[in-house]
């Protein structure tokens, strides 16, 4: 029995599909990156340490920005102790575990952030972390 021996053509890479996934990857990044800076754009400027952690966000983590004047913001949007505690009391409902990042400006008076930290635990938050900085280099 005779066999034929066909050659084949070499397989062609195809570019269409790869670019698709590099804009479709970039766009996601984009996105997620100007969400993260929304949060974090407010003029707050948290107290400094030495043992200071870098910023590593936790997936689904919520951050409350509490203002020199006691104004708490979420999402860019003023909120008072009873609004707060509405939406934190949703987001215990939603989330179990919700990770809460609170963002003090260092000069804020004690009293304010205890309110927050007070609304958060009625509501059923417990996980509350708080931001810090690192001191700047001279």
């Amino acid at each position: 029995m005779k066999f034929q021996k066909k050659t084949l053509e070499p397989a062609a890479f195809q570019m269409a599909p790869m670019i698709d996934i590099v804009f479709l990857l970039l766009t996601f990044f984009i996105i997620t990156w100007q969400w993260s800076r929304n949060e974090t754009e407010l003029d707050v400027s948290v107290p400094t340490t030495a043992e200071g952690a870098e910023p590593v966000r936790v997936q689904g983590e919520k951050i409350i920005n509490v203002l020199i004047d006691g104004t708490v913001i979420i999402d860019k949007t003023p909120l008072t102790q009873e609004e707060l505690y509405v939406k934190m009391k949703n987001l215990a409902e939603l989330y179990k575990n919700q990770p809460i990042r609170l963002r003090a400006d260092e000069k804020t008076e004690y009293q304010h952030v205890i309110s927050v930290i007070s609304t958060c635990t009625k509501a059923g938050i417990w996980n509350i972390s708080f931001a810090t900085q690192r001191p700047k280099d001279k």
